[in-house]
């Protein structure tokens, strides 16, 4: 009877050696695939940060002189 616990107790943690080398190669895999992710994020973040210094060098200054003057303006009118 001792022999029989014995090969069990070996079959089971033969599975359960299994399951963790499973369970580490999921692991090392989603580890692979959120580093892919966050890379891939950093470069789509580049292009948003460079493409909003291109529009904000399109800005017309005079446009946001005016618009300035109008708000001081409206500020001006309204403690009156």
């Amino acid at each position: 009877m001792e022999q029989s616990q014995n090969k069990h107790r070996h079959s089971a943690a033969k599975e359960f050696l299994q399951s963790l080398d499973q369970l580490e190669g999921i692991l090392q895999e989603n580890t692979t695939e959120d580093e892919a992710v966050e890379t891939l994020q950093l470069h789509t973040d580049s292009a948003n940060d460079a493409q909003l210094v291109e529009n904000l060098t399109e800005i017309d200054l005079e446009a946001f002189e005016d618009a300035v003057a109008d708000i001081e303006q409206y500020f001006e009118e309204k403690k009156k």
